[in-house]
């Protein structure tokens, strides 16, 4: 059945004076909306700038014929997908690093005792080593002059034009140059889906990963792509001693994304990625909350 919400609102200026309309009466899809959402349309209709409080009096639903589209209709808004993986106490992410311990440093209980009764907070203590979890390295993880986390831009985490080559275990472990060719990369956040990430947390996890070639580093250099990511142990192989992947990448400024997942929900391409972490001097590696954004059209 069609409803319709009635309603009365007050809208106040953050610089004086205010508005206010009385039994208004718009089209819902499904039998309620809350109030924010009737507030936000209210001002996003109307274009007004400036607004501070909002109040939404006497609301009811009513069945009652629509007259144009429900104004809380599910439109094609972005879509966030995680790529990252959970850390938690005991977490172990690459074989011979410490765990990150994860403690309260205040707990709610000790907070009891230092505010009022019924106000309580919990202040957390995390110790660990930077490579914890999905995590970022930038230059200075390889290389002693190579900017840090605190010197590389915003603009090189965020919102990068991505694409997803999908090179899976079962079929090569070693990802080559001819792999990644016939793409357009140049530019773009290159994400390796492999599927190892179903191994994650496993002893299965640490051995035989899937990793990319030293040619297939020069390759992406060469494109001018920039950043690569992968949902393995590591870019590189890890059975020699050298880091051809890690040396040719990050000495060209090209970031690197390691331990992904969830890459399997992402289309080929028609996304954006970003992978933001904190601004620390001195550090090159650091965890990060790694998300892919798809427009409504690309769902």
């Amino acid at each position: 059945m069609n409803k319709r919400v009635k309603f009365d609102f007050e809208i106040y200026f953050t610089n004086g004076g205010g508005i206010k309309g009385h039994d208004f009466r718009l089209d819902i899809a499904g039998d309620d909306i809350s109030d924010k959402a009737l507030a936000d349309y209210i001002v996003d209709d109307l274009g007004l700038l400036m607004v501070g409080e909002t109040k939404i009096l006497n609301k009811e639903i009513i069945t009652e014929t629509h007259k144009r589209k429900p104004i809380n209709e599910k439109k094609g808004n972005d879509l966030l997908i995680d790529l990252s993986h959970t850390i938690e106490n005991g977490l172990v992410t690459y074989k011979g690093l410490p765990a990150p311990i994860i403690c309260d440093y205040l707990s709610r209980e000790d907070s009891r005792k230092v505010y009022e009764a019924g106000t309580e907070f919990q202040i957390g203590k995390i110790e660990m080593v930077a490579n914890t979890g999905t995590y970022i390295d930038c230059p200075f993880h390889r290389f002693e002059h190579g900017k840090d986390l605190s010197e590389v831009e915003l603009a090189c985490f965020t919102d990068l034009e991505g694409i997803v080559i999908r090179v899976p275990y079962t079929t090569s472990p070693e990802i080559t140059d001819k792999h990644l060719r016939n793409y357009e990369i140049r530019n773009r956040a290159v994400l390796i889906h492999t599927g190892w990430d179903v191994h994650w947390n496993t002893e299965h996890y640490y051995e035989n990963n899937p990793y990319l070639t030293e040619a297939a580093a020069v390759y992406l250099r060469d494109c001018g792509v920039k950043l690569v990511g992968i949902d393995s142990h590591n870019i590189d192989n890890t059975n020699g001693k050298s880091r051809p992947v890690h040396t040719t990448l990050l000495g060209a400024e090209i970031l690197i994304v390691e331990h992904l997942c969830n890459l399997q929900l992402l289309p080929e391409d028609g996304f954006t990625f970003s992978a933001i972490p904190p601004k620390f001097k001195g550090v090159g590696t650091f965890p990060v909350r790694a998300m892919a954004k798809l427009t409504g059209a690309n769902k």
